[in-house]
């Protein structure tokens, strides 16, 4: 496996790890809709929260959050469209983004709660 994808698994689980500190229930994993695909999908309570996660090694070029595009919001948007059909869940969602910044052992890890809707991009 490229050692991108290395990073982005090892974030992933970071960031699964956090949020069930955080008391939050993990739905699913890696879950696919066409191309795209969430990373994570919790419970926060009564809120079905879709999850990005953005890995990193460095920030030279940017921070990890600011590689979420409108595109990838987009086609997060559509996921979850079908995700909570599926389930048949109608209460409230959220779109989230966790940016890790991972250096070896060490990490830093930033949640952004609303992150489509709360004047993100």
């Amino acid at each position: 496996m490229a050692d991108h994808n290395n990073i982005g698994k090892k974030g992933e689980e970071i960031a699964k790890k956090y949020l069930e500190a955080h008391g939050y229930k993990i739905l699913e994993t890696n879950w696919r809709f066409s191309r795209a695909e969430v990373d994570l999908i919790a419970m926060d309570k009564e809120i079905m929260v879709f999850v990005e996660v953005k890995t990193r090694s460095y920030d030279s070029f940017g921070k990890p959050e600011e590689f979420v595009s409108r595109a990838k919001e987009k086609m997060l948007m559509d996921a979850a469209s079908v995700y909570t059909n599926q389930v048949n869940h109608d209460w409230e969602i959220r779109f989230d983004i966790i940016s890790i910044i991972s250096k070896g052992d060490c990490h830093e890890l930033k949640h952004f709660k609303d992150a489509f809707f709360d004047g993100w991009g």
